[in-house]
């Protein structure tokens, strides 16, 4: 076998390479990890302060993965002494409901709490938000910081013995054997045993021709935080915020897609559509919110979060790359393993990706609602 330079290079510094970083290197593997962009970038779907833990789930692999996620997110924390998650709570609410009668049974199967409450109990408790049909309420769910979560994962990693290169893009991958693939970056060439591929909006443009992806979407989402009113400002904790998953029902016409949201402290309440942005190439983005999108979303604000003033909302960009059945994909191809898709709902099960991309590169299959080969049978 010819000499490599590493035994596992992981190509994108987000957050779910980065938990493939952490989770590698604990086992004892050889790490490299290249991110293009500098620490802290805004370019693509890992940055910010707030993303919902949000654990409405009914999908027997996705619940075990929050359940896995959440006890890895408070050992990063005891490993890193960075605070991520916060348990502020979630509810959800509109459309006919029938959803949360099968998320509530699948959570509590794994012991997971939750609650139904009639409208008028959810006003008094939340009053920074309207409700008008039954609410389902998930007290161990919350919220992550997801700029802390990435400089926490990273920082683990190190401290287990992987070498993490910001600033390095990754211009070619060439496979030369079952155990060999080389690397080539803008400073050197590199050559490993195993690649993993975490690029997000990237990912068709650096595999394309070297695993059989399905067709990925990218999209410019464009959430906004919404200024707290002053009577509100006083409350911006736990008990006054929770986050939110809100369904339309019969006269929401006019929404784009179901919104989500919660308190981002010091920013407000971030609000938005899911995965109904603009079509991009994730080099050739303008970062600027749809205005027609961004005036739907703000007459949201004005009539469901009373707690807000829609007129003082400050727009954010990112990016979701979508699979066909908005479920991602981890598998690999060869000596290529790849995480991608995560279509906006991702990064709650960040460590569970890591562990799971970890696995492959060690030759164990992921679940296989997460394959490939679901693409190819379609």
């Amino acid at each position: 076998m010819s000499a490599v330079d590493t035994d596992v290079v992981v190509i994108g510094g987000g957050a779910m390479g980065s938990a493939a970083a952490w989770q590698l290197a604990a086992r004892g593997r050889e790490v490299t990890l290249l991110e293009r962009f500098e620490p802290g970038h805004r370019h693509g779907a890992s940055h910010g302060a707030s993303r919902n833990f949000n654990v409405a789930y009914a999908e027997p692999a996705h619940v075990a993965m929050l359940v896995e996620s959440h006890l890895a997110w408070r050992e990063l924390e005891a490993e890193t002494g960075v605070p991520v998650l916060d348990q502020v709570g979630l509810v959800n609410h509109g459309g006919d409901g029938a959803i949360d009668d099968e998320v509530h049974a699948a959570l509590a199967s794994v012991g997971v709490p939750g609650e139904f409450l009639p409208a008028e109990e959810a006003r008094r408790r939340w009053p920074g938000i309207r409700f008008e049909t039954r609410v389902l309420h998930l007290p161990t769910a919350g919220r992550l910081h997801a700029d802390a979560a990435v400089r926490a994962l990273q920082q683990a990693a190190v401290a287990r013995g992987a070498n993490v290169r910001h600033r390095t893009p990754v211009r070619g991958i060439r496979v030369e054997g079952p155990d060999r693939v080389r690397i080539e970056t803008d400073a050197d060439t590199i050559t490993a045993r195993r690649v993993v591929v975490t690029v997000g909006g990237w990912t068709a443009k650096l595999l394309g021709g070297l695993v059989p992806l399905p067709p990925l979407v990218v999209t410019q989402e464009q959430p906004a935080h919404f200024a707290l009113r002053a009577a509100s400002a006083a409350g911006e904790d736990a008990a006054a915020w929770p986050g939110f998953n809100h369904r339309p029902g019969p006269g929401d016409d006019w929404w784009y897609s179901g919104v989500y949201g919660m308190l981002t402290p010091g920013e407000g309440v971030k609000a938005g559509w899911h995965g109904v942005g603009p079509i991009v190439d994730a080099d050739l983005r303008d970062y600027a919110p749809e205005p027609v999108q961004f005036a739907a979303l703000r007459r949201y604000a004005r009539e469901w979060l009373p707690g807000v003033d829609s007129e003082v909302a400050t727009p954010i960009s990112c990016t979701y790359t979508t699979t066909p059945d908005q479920v991602f994909v981890l598998d690999s191809a060869g000596p290529i393993t790849v995480g991608a898709g995560f279509s906006g709902h991702g990064f709650k099960f960040t460590p569970a990706v890591g562990r799971i991309l970890a696995d492959l590169v060690d030759d164990r299959p992921a679940p296989g609602v997460f394959s490939l080969r679901r693409f190819a049978a379609a």
